[in-house]
């Protein structure tokens, strides 16, 4: 069982670099600012509490949602 939990983690740990690096290229940010957005988000907190099953869709429509649904965070 421990084995699948660290898996989870890993894949968590993916998806979050992964959506990351894509919202610094799709909205032409450095990864440090991408970053502080990311994990200023809910999305961040629903993926790490694994609500919804949302850490299982893929990383573009993620980081797509994120800009569109939370566009206070970019304003900045």
């Amino acid at each position: 069982m421990v084995k699948i939990d660290c898996m989870d983690f890993i894949y968590k740990q993916d998806l979050e670099t992964r959506i990351i690096t894509y919202l610094a290229e799709i909205k032409d940010l450095d990864l440090r600012k991408a970053m502080d957005i990311y994990y200023r988000s809910r999305l961040s907190v629903e993926i790490e509490q694994g609500l919804y099953g949302i850490e299982n869709l893929d990383y573009k429509y993620l980081a797509e949602d994120l800009v569109e649904n939370e566009p206070e965070l970019f304003a900045s």
